[in-house]
């Protein structure tokens, strides 16, 4: 189906807008009124940019508080609706959103509000021009779809149609099963739209947290299924309000904005697209920086065994112990914060065809140097530029990327550590819903709520997504400021089957485990009643600890942290699946009380 974008979803001046949608690949644009006055560019300026990048003007929108008033209001409606025809005309737009009235002036009067729009629709036909009536969700006295399309129906005229908008509607509640009874013909528009699920002013919901389908946790597939039952063949547009959105850059938004609706397509069963191809778990992760001479006494106290170096010549060794692998990555010029966590390496069934998909979705495949003997391996960007590569490691089906460190054996290490269990990826404070629906469409991963967690300087928000398994787990996270996400650490957690004895070595071995306050154990003792001398074994390693309702635990604790990395050592019993969410406070608390320490000496 045709794809189109409000302007009022990007940032920027009405211009770059329409060069981002353009480039992003969309077919039509509707043009939000206040948009067009803040251009410097006339109308027909406006209709030539559009057409030379091939877009077309898909709707003018919107006109507000027009009918079910008083005569003397509705002859100065008509007044300011004539001069909107005369705009749209010289736009080369034929197609106008009136939205439902929210003024004072209006009257509860389903008669006097299909006579008027009647006389509008009959005004709008002269001029070539059809409108789309649509129930704003606080309009004052039609506030859904079913009473906007009675108002329409006996309206009864050709020129005037319904526009249907998926936050007005799944924002109140409504059946959208009823969609089905309109007939397709006088669906004019559709809008789309998601949102976070939040108990809040409806207006204030609408006009601050919409997002890109995928994002939030409306059924926009399933409302996508009525409209198309009933008949639409219009095209798929985002009408996206979001304070996020006109913050970030239009270019980046708009291609997320493309990805939103071609995994919407696909939920619909409306196209093909590669299959997802969810990975299996994590082969390595790349920690770059300019010395690594810190990382490597870290992962020698970790337990780690350094088990080989590129046979190629670059400048990165590889770590491991059981099945957890770790690439050190010296780099000239690294950023001045000192090491980060820069690529993830994905197991995958099929490489190629994860490739295929991410291309398929928008995910700019990741240019890579590549020696002669090198094994093939493609990667992708994520959208906080972590390149993730697609790989299956020691397979006798495809070459493994271990050959390109001498084909190491299996190193057990020092620690018991098994495996990594899941990294933390800090996400730029504008590209957070963009990671949950690239992580989710792109690789298939199932998104877990938003959470808002307390810091000491804010609010940290973190989702995760995993695969069906949990054998690959990955947490997105937001720093509480714009601009400090820059150099807040990210952090790989190990798997380990004792955690009482691998903190033990790690400790032995040298590695400064993160203090926790006894507050947090006097707590501790208090919900749970553990037995004393787990509670105090706890206490002497900074271990913490939660269970959940069903009776899994989770025990872990974490490493000081190198430049933007640091270590989380964890033990998952009795089939838990969290991350530890009730102790996120302590430690990050923790983490800030270390830090400064470590600046101070």
């Amino acid at each position: 189906m045709r794809k189109s974008i409000a302007t009022v979803s990007l940032s920027g001046s009405l211009s770059e807008k329409l060069s981002a949608v353009a480039a992003a690949g969309f077919d039509g644009v509707e043009i939000f009124e206040n948009d067009l006055l803040a251009s410097p560019l006339g109308p027909e300026e406006i209709r030539l940019r559009a057409a030379d990048l091939g877009l077309s003007i898909d709707l003018y929108q919107p006109f507000r508080d027009f009918e079910a008033v008083p005569e003397e209001v509705f002859a100065r409606n008509m007044r300011r609706a004539e001069r909107k025809f005369a705009v749209m005309e010289r736009l080369g737009s034929d197609l106008m959103l009136v939205c439902s009235n929210v003024s004072p002036d209006a009257v509860d009067d389903d008669a006097l509000a299909a006579r008027q729009l009647r006389a509008l629709a009959e005004r709008a036909a002269e001029h070539g021009i059809r409108l789309a009536y649509e129930a704003l969700a606080w309009g004052r006295h039609v506030n859904t779809y079913d009473h906007a399309w009675r108002i329409v129906e006996q309206a009864d005229h050709p020129a005037l149609g319904t526009c249907l908008d998926s936050f007005h509607i799944l924002s109140r509640g409504s059946d959208p099963k009823g969609i089905e009874d309109i007939p397709g013909e006088k669906i004019f528009f559709l809008q789309l739209a998601d949102a976070p699920k939040l108990a809040m002013d409806v207006l204030q919901w609408s006009r601050h947290y919409r997002c890109f389908p995928g994002q939030g946790g409306f059924d926009l597939a399933g409302m996508l299924g009525h409209v198309l039952r009933a008949g639409y063949s219009g095209p798929l547009s985002l009408e996206i309000f979001n304070d996020v959105f006109r913050q970030a850059d239009a270019g980046r938004t708009a291609v997320d904005a493309m990805r939103s609706l071609i995994a919407l397509e696909e939920a619909a069963g409306l196209s093909s697209l590669p299959a997802p191809v969810v990975p299996d778990g994590v082969a390595f992760a790349e920690l770059a920086a300019a010395d690594t001479e810190p990382l490597r006494s870290l992962l020698g106290s970790l337990g780690f065994v350094r088990a080989g170096r590129h046979t190629g010549g670059k400048p990165v060794e590889l770590w491991q112990q059981g099945e957890a692998r770790v690439l050190l990555n010296t780099v000239s010029g690294a950023r001045r914060e000192g090491p980060g966590l820069v690529a993830l390496g994905l197991e995958s069934p099929e490489p190629a065809a994860a490739v295929r998909r991410a291309e398929s979705l928008r995910a700019p495949v990741v240019p890579r140097r590549r020696a002669p003997g090198d094994v093939p391996l493609d990667a992708v960007a994520a959208p906080d530029d972590t390149e993730l590569f697609f790989c299956r490691t020691d397979r006798e089906d495809h070459p493994s990327w271990t050959a390109d460190f001498g084909a190491p054996a299996p190193q057990r290490g020092t620690a018991g550590v098994t495996r990594i269990d899941h990294v933390a990826l800090t996400q730029p404070w504008h590209h957070f819903d963009e990671a949950a629906l690239f992580y989710a469409s792109v690789l298939g991963l199932q998104p877990n709520e938003s959470l808002d967690l307390a810091d000491p300087y804010g609010l940290f928000r973190s989702r995760a997504v995993a695969n069906a398994t949990g054998s690959l787990r990955i947490a997105l996270n937001v720093a509480p400021v714009p601009g400090e996400q820059e150099v807040r650490p990210q952090h790989i957690a190990l798997a380990t089957d004792d955690l009482l004895a691998t903190a033990r070595r790690v400790r032995e071995s040298g590695a400064s485990l993160l203090p926790i306050p006894d507050n947090y154990y006097d707590d501790l003792d208090a919900r749970y009643g553990l037995a004393p001398e787990t509670l105090d074994a706890f206490r002497e390693l900074g271990i913490l600890y939660e269970r959940d309702a069903d009776g899994g635990e989770f025990l872990h604790c974490y490493t000081v942290t190198v430049g933007r990395v640091f270590f989380e050592l964890v033990e998952r019993r009795g089939g838990y699946q969290g991350y530890g969410a009730a102790n996120a406070t302590v430690r990050l608390a923790a983490q800030h009380t270390a830090d400064a320490g470590s600046r101070r000496s």
